[in-house]
């Protein structure tokens, strides 16, 4: 991956594209600092697709994903039933 400053990523935009399209992701960097990637958009999808679990492998999962809070029973104050006159 090649490294771009921001001021010659602006300045040569297309010149940044077309490496993107043919190296692959390009890095952006301001001030030094790594701060956005540009990558080919078939290689973004792949890596949002194998981010993002099915709904399949989600119910087939070992464990939860998440926890699930709870509460004991009786623990909370019950409220006096309301008399109707």
């Amino acid at each position: 991956m090649s490294s771009w400053p921001v001021q010659d990523a602006k300045a040569r935009f297309s010149e940044l594209l077309e490496t993107c399209l043919k190296e692959g992701p390009q890095i952006v960097t301001k001030r030094g600092a790594e701060t956005a990637v540009l990558a080919p958009i078939g290689e973004w999808r792949r890596l949002q697709q194998a981010a993002r679990p099915s709904l399949k492998e989600l119910l087939l999962a070992p464990a939860p994903r998440g926890e699930l809070l709870i509460p004991k029973r009786g623990a909370r104050r019950r409220r006096s039933p309301v008399e109707i006159d």
